[in-house]
């Protein structure tokens, strides 16, 4: 994978990030690495914030732009839309609602079987992780205080889920279900809604 690559997909899984930062993960030299950067922000991919610190200089931390993130797009987004908008018009919205939902109950199910040998929240997470991760949403289970936070780095159907909302209740459902009521999922970050990711915060009901 090209250096270019690597910080692209280093910023995308887990957000802004400092020269030195990179340099250290990468056994580069900071100045190699902020020649990368500049590049990369010539091209439009990434820009910089200055944060303050006690002590010194500000701090620049590196983020993806608008153009950095469609780096990951979806590539058959627009087929998707597409489709959407075909369904809509020969169906209705009662005919898009339908294929909605059995999209939602084929997932389910194959989330369902490949969860059945899961006795625990944190095995069932940490295989739901597993396929999302597969599925393009860079997925990763973190441990926190009170239950976990599934988090999802990418979404891959982030077009068709902007023209048509309901896909993203259907992913919030799914997890819900699949999961059991004896457990509480809350939406807490969503890419839709202009944040860098979308989270799950995954816990016990009282």
């Amino acid at each position: 994978m090209k250096t270019v690559d690597k910080i692209l997909q280093r910023i995308k899984r887990e957000g802004a990030v400092s020269a030195r930062q990179l340099a250290d993960e990468m056994g580069m030299t900071t100045m190699g690495i902020r020649q990368h950067l500049q590049a990369m922000e010539d091209d439009g991919l990434v820009d910089f914030s200055d944060i303050r610190v006690k002590v010194g200089r500000p701090t620049r931390h590196w983020s993806l732009t608008a153009e950095g993130h469609r780096r990951f797009a979806d590539s058959h987004g627009d087929l998707a839309v597409s489709v959407i908008d075909s369904v809509q018009t020969l169906f209705g919205d009662e005919g898009l609602e339908k294929v909605i939902q059995q999209r939602q109950e084929k997932t389910l199910q194959h989330y369902r079987d490949m969860l059945k040998d899961c006795h625990n929240l944190k095995a069932k997470l940490e295989t739901l992780a597993y396929l999302r991760e597969k599925e393009g949403y860079m997925a990763e289970l973190q441990e926190t205080d009170d239950g976990f936070l599934l988090i999802e780095n990418h979404c891959p159907i982030c077009q068709a889920a902007k023209r048509c909302p309901s896909l993203c209740n259907s992913e919030k459902q799914i997890f819900t279900t699949v999961l059991g009521d004896e457990y509480s999922v809350t939406r807490e970050e969503h890419i839709i809604q202009g944040q860098r990711r979308c989270t799950y915060k995954v816990c016990a009901r009282e």
